[in-house]
């Protein structure tokens, strides 16, 4: 085994694709490939599982990649240590549902990041894509929201790739509306006052279940619905249609400007935001920032307590 093997397993494992892995690294396709193979044989498991997608990572790849990142970074600490090197390119990487606080929470952590490089990468993505992302260690944490709903599935399959859900803050059910809409004096809403206006919502592509819903209430009837896969366009169709959506309450000035209405859903129901991560792989000094920069934020600026 050599370090370098070890860098290998790390790259592929970001970017989920032997090809895109080989450009990053620039080496050719077949010796990156031979690479892994070696280091397979010699440890006698699969790290990499591959299909006609790319490549993902086996049980025993999750495993071996949690250990092999604490090698690579001891080794990088005791180079730095007696070369007196400055320290390598900071590496983090984030997979979140569309919430404007895990975007300042990100921002807040790159004004902060002192080091000359790093390479850091925020995924706004759908909500199957999120608990993949973390256990193929795409990604370092996952954002995402459990409800009395879906908690069953979502922990389920939290489970069975061994990742776990760490509970951030419990908010209300709001509306988000532009401050043109015909409710926009409303001091609270019921459904019942918005079922005539366009119901927006973030299409879930191939997982398309009312569990991985980004939205509560996934399974309530709409006679007018239009799915979106952006943040940007959801925003344009509450002005344009005068559009709703359901969401945690918590808006950012700075990212949606100012004339987006939060307002109240009368429901008896939570919402519990929260952080995944996998049990087998350690944080990153990055990662753990991050982490802090979050709950700082919600804290001080939303006035949530952390759970």
């Amino acid at each position: 085994m050599k370090l370098q093997q070890l860098r290998y397993i790390l790259e592929i494992a970001r970017s989920g694709s032997i090809n895109e892995a080989a450009k990053n690294l620039y080496i050719t396709q077949p010796s990156l490939s031979t690479a892994v193979k070696d280091l397979e044989a010699e440890f006698g498991i699969e790290i990499f599982v591959r299909t006609s997608k790319g490549v993902s990572l086996s049980a025993d790849g999750v495993e071996f990649l949690g250990y092999a990142k604490q090698v690579l970074d001891q080794a990088q600490l005791l180079e730095q240590h007696f070369s007196k090197k400055e320290p390598s390119k900071q590496l983090c990487s984030i997979s979140t549902q569309h919430y404007a606080f895990a975007v300042n929470a990100f921002v807040n952590l790159i004004k902060k990041n002192h080091t000359d490089e790093y390479e850091f990468t925020l995924r706004e993505t759908r909500t199957y894509d999120i608990i993949t992302d973390v256990a193929n260690l795409r990604s370092e944490v996952g954002i995402l929201y459990l409800t009395d709903f879906n908690q069953k599935v979502i922990l389920r399959l939290l489970k069975e790739h061994r990742l776990t859900f760490n509970p951030l803050f419990e908010a209300d059910p709001h509306v988000f509306i532009s401050t043109h809409h015909p409710l926009a004096a409303m001091k609270s809403l019921t459904l019942e006052d918005l079922e005539d206006f366009p119901y927006l919502s973030f299409e879930q592509g191939e997982y398309n279940s009312f569990y991985f819903s980004e939205e509560i209430l996934s399974t309530v009837y709409h006679k007018k619905s239009i799915h979106v896969s952006d943040r940007a366009t959801l925003f344009n169709l509450l002005h344009g249609l005068n559009g709703y959506t359901i969401s945690t309450g918590v808006l950012s000035t700075d990212l949606n400007g100012s004339d987006i209405l939060s307002i109240p859903l009368a429901v008896n129901e939570k919402i519990l935001i929260g952080w995944i991560t996998s049990q087998k792989a350690q944080l990153s000094v990055s990662a753990q920032n991050y982490i802090e920069a979050l709950k700082k934020l919600i804290q001080e600026e939303y006035g949530f307590k952390l759970k």
